[in-house]
């Protein structure tokens, strides 16, 4: 304990990000299932979730949404969403959309992120 008035006991905060792998199509196909899980891991206060979109290979309509609701969700609930994408085609399809600059781009995995423990990876093919 502090013997400073006002001071906090613990004067730190540890938030661990979700680091999510999606692969394949976001499309009609696939949103619900995505949506779903997304929904799962912004439910809570300050979500940190980072989502690789390096393997996606197709986004449509359906899929934008699906990133739109969990950005709004992450905002809403004071935290934060990175999309990982490297490749040109999401980058193209956000900025043709005037969506760019309302994401968080990253080129890469954010260091400490490179091989977290326990990574989400949600297959287009699968879903």
């Amino acid at each position: 304990m502090s013997d400073i008035p006002g001071a906090s006991a613990q004067p730190f905060q540890e938030r661990t990000a979700h680091v999510v792998t999606l692969r394949g199509e976001l499309d009609l196909l696939t949103a619900p299932a995505l949506r779903a899980r997304l929904d799962v891991l912004t439910a809570g206060p300050c979500p940190d979730l980072v989502l690789d979109l390096r393997p996606v290979s197709f986004i449509d309509c359906s899929g934008l949404g699906v990133l739109c609701r969990a950005r709004n969700r992450v905002s809403a609930r004071q935290g934060r969403l990175r999309l990982v994408t490297d490749g040109t085609s999401v980058r193209r399809v956000l900025r043709h959309t005037g969506m760019a600059g309302v994401f968080e781009l990253l080129p890469g995995m954010p260091v400490g992120l490179a091989d977290p423990p326990a990574v989400d990876t949600l297959d287009g093919a699968v879903l």
